[in-house]
């Protein structure tokens, strides 16, 4: 079997579900059941914060337990060195809630998927500029639908908005009407300590949520 470059994983991975589960506190004891909950819910793209403790090796116990259909990296990528320490552990994602290009252009040069942080025109088509896959429109509490709406006209089409922050399985239907592609979830999904069995029923529900609005469409 042809094994799929990382693109057309990433692809693969938004058409399956475009929520990202972002893991911010989780731990490494915590990491494979946590990650095999979120994979059996749908998803397929997940992240840990790098100020969780010990991130790498909860990335690297997530990548090893899940399928290559899965994408598992870092949230909250601040530096250069981070990005040689993501490739070497086999990492597929650098996420991150600025727009720095010396970051985005690293992550690249790694051959990994790179969704910055973005709040302004400027600021995503600098990110674009230098490689980003995608843009995470963050904090989307402050990025309200209307604001995405007027990114979505200048921003091409082909461009995937992923509004991060404050998003739940209520709220997500008018930024997808704005033209959200899919969303970062953070604490309405996964909080510190919170046990595998909650998480998988709130994934279950953001799924759920996703699929009845899609049916909409």
């Amino acid at each position: 079997m042809t094994q799929l470059s990382l693109p057309a994983r990433f692809d693969s991975a938004f058409a399956a579900l475009p929520l990202v589960a972002i893991l911010r506190g989780l731990t490494p004891a915590e990491a494979e059941p946590a990650g095999r909950a979120l994979y059996d819910a749908g998803f397929r793209l997940i992240e840990v914060p790098l100020n969780s403790p010990d991130p790498f090796d909860s990335i690297a116990a997530i990548r090893n337990a899940l399928p290559q259909d899965a994408l598992v990296g870092a949230g909250t990528v601040l530096a250069l060195d981070q990005v040689d320490q993501l490739a070497n552990i086999g990492a597929d994602l650098v996420v991150m809630p600025h727009a720095d290009t010396a970051i985005i252009r690293a992550a690249k040069s790694r051959s990994m998927i790179c969704v910055p942080g973005i709040a302004t025109a400027t600021e995503a088509f600098a990110a674009l500029a230098a490689g980003a896959d995608a843009l995470k429109l963050f904090p989307a509490e402050q990025i309200v639908p209307p604001v995405v709406k007027a990114l979505r006209a200048v921003v091409p089409h082909s461009v995937r908005l992923l509004p991060v922050g404050g998003i739940t399985p209520d709220n997500m239907q008018p930024y997808r009407a704005a033209g959200a592609a899919g969303f970062g979830l953070g604490s309405a999904l996964y909080s510190p300590g919170l046990p595998v069995t909650e998480l998988a029923a709130r994934a279950a529900r953001f799924a759920q949520a996703w699929a009845a609005d899609s049916a909409k469409r």
